[in-house]
């Protein structure tokens, strides 16, 4: 693989490039239009994709802005590399603008440089080596540009559903090294109660906060309708004693009859609620220490407080479980109240060896005591590859050989194409012991890492296309 390796360095400035191009595009899911089925920012992104794809000379095409792909080689067979062009949303606390991908101490920052147009653009210059090498296969290569990967994989379903061709194998540059053989189930819900009951000297006039479902939420602020200055004041006062006691940051604001309260927590991304602090729960947790009176928002405020809390495990609510692959995670990521009804999203994320249905009838149990509903709801059941299946073998040697590393498939929280696109396995970009970046403030990835990433995707390629009859 030497020769690939040397044409990898020879292109280390055209990727560096083209990664920054892409960045440059927010394709964050935006309005349904004519022809950007998911908005003009991730249709433009994957423009964008496939020009880079066509300079390198590769052949091209767009499936109706949903997904687009270029082709490598000829054969029945084909080869798979999945990626994704959409971002989800950039939220606040950035020291570079999370578009402008500026290059800072050996890395590009921006949203997006590490999930996913980084790691997507390494494995299309991985391609372009073995293309300038002169390496034929029996199979068919096809790197695909998906545009929906954060918000329900819809991209990679219709490409599906119009026929799109299956591959026999591949992987998508979007978890862990070496390998990642399970992906626990993820699933997604809103916990909605509509308010009757609201007569009450203090009135919550609204609650907001989230950017994502699967972003530990870094902001959250509530608005609070109260006549009484005495007690507005003994809340203030109130706040003052909390924040001591939890040292959660909060500020309030008097604003004429009102108090404006300003959470401020940590952002993480959901498969890893532990490493982030909770706004919205944060502030909840406050409202419910008040006398807010006898009403539906009281009632809505105090279940939320008792059955998640500043958890990420789901213990409360009745849904904690494990296996040997890890621990159910929980994370409430989105709140919209009003004074009319109350809404937050919430994701669990569950280990291989239980059901999605059963954590569901859990909750929708426990929601029912208080008149709440469970809608939306959305369940992508876990992933399992055995450690001895032929492509989670390859990928470990082929990451081994080029890192000089050892290291064991992971089990991880997030979930990829490779659930809905069959025989696809999540391989790289996270290198053993890097902090995780995806999905938090100042996302970057190192450009000597994004080198090796495409040394890395170039030789898989190669090996698998010489598995032929193996699978």
């Amino acid at each position: 693989m030497d020769i690939l390796n040397r044409l990898i360095d020879s292109m280390q400035d055209d990727l560096v490039k083209s990664v920054q191009k892409l960045v440059q595009i927010k394709s964050v899911k935006g309005e349904k239009r004519p022809s950007f089925p998911f908005g003009e920012g991730p249709a433009q992104a994957l423009g964008e994709a496939l020009k880079i794809g066509e300079g390198l000379g590769f052949k091209t095409k767009n499936i109706d802005n949903y997904v687009g792909y270029i082709e490598y080689g000829t054969g029945k067979k084909m080869i798979a590399i999945l990626g994704h062009l959409d971002v989800v949303p950039e939220g606040t606390g950035w020291n570079f603008p999370p578009y402008t991908a500026e290059i800072h101490q050996g890395k590009i920052y921006g949203r997006g440089t590490m999930d996913d147009k980084g790691p997507i653009l390494a494995a299309l210059y991985g391609l372009k080596a073995i293309k300038e090498a002169g390496i034929k296969f029996s199979q068919r290569v096809r790197i695909l540009f998906g545009t929906n990967e954060e918000s329900g994989s819809y991209d990679i379903k219709y490409y599906l559903e119009q026929g799109g061709e299956i591959p026999q194998v591949g992987f998508t540059p979007d978890g862990n090294y070496p390998v990642v053989n399970s992906e626990k189930g993820i699933i997604c819900f809103d916990v909605v109660k509509h308010f009757r009951r609201k007569s009450s000297p203090i009135i919550v006039k609204y609650i907001r906060g989230g950017i994502a479902v699967n972003i530990v939420p870094d902001y959250c602020e509530a608005k609070l309708q109260i006549e009484d200055m005495n007690l507005k004041e003994e809340i203030i006062k109130k706040l003052r004693q909390f924040i001591q006691e939890k040292g959660y940051k909060i500020k309030i604001k008097k604003k004429d009859k009102f108090l404006i309260l300003k959470s401020k927590g940590i952002a993480a991304h959901a498969m890893e609620p532990e490493k982030g602090q909770n706004a919205i729960m944060q502030l909840i947790s406050f409202l419910d220490t008040l006398n807010l009176g006898s009403t539906d928002v009281v009632d809505y405020l105090h279940w939320l407080t008792e059955n998640i809390g500043m958890e990420n495990n789901g213990y409360s609510l009745g849904i904690n479980c494990k296996d040997e692959n890890g621990a159910l995670t929980l994370n409430l990521g989105m709140i919209d109240l009003d004074k009319n009804k109350g809404m937050v999203r919430i994701n669990p994320r569950y280990p291989y060896s239980f059901k999605g249905s059963d954590i569901l009838a859990k909750v929708k149990v426990k929601a029912q005591t208080a008149n709440i509903k469970i809608e939306n709801v959305m369940d992508s059941p876990a992933l399992f590859f055995p450690l001895n299946h032929p492509l989670i073998r390859t990928l470990v040697r082929v990451f081994e050989e080029q890192t000089g590393q050892r290291a064991k498939p992971l089990a991880i929280g997030g979930g990829t194409y490779a659930k809905v696109m069959p025989n696809i396995v999540a391989f790289g970009p996270q290198f053993p012991g890097k902090p995780v970046v995806e999905h938090q403030p100042n996302e970057y990835i190192e450009i000597k890492d994004l080198i090796l990433d495409a040394k890395i995707y170039a030789q898989a390629i190669y090996e698998l296309s010489q598995m032929k009859g193996k699978l």
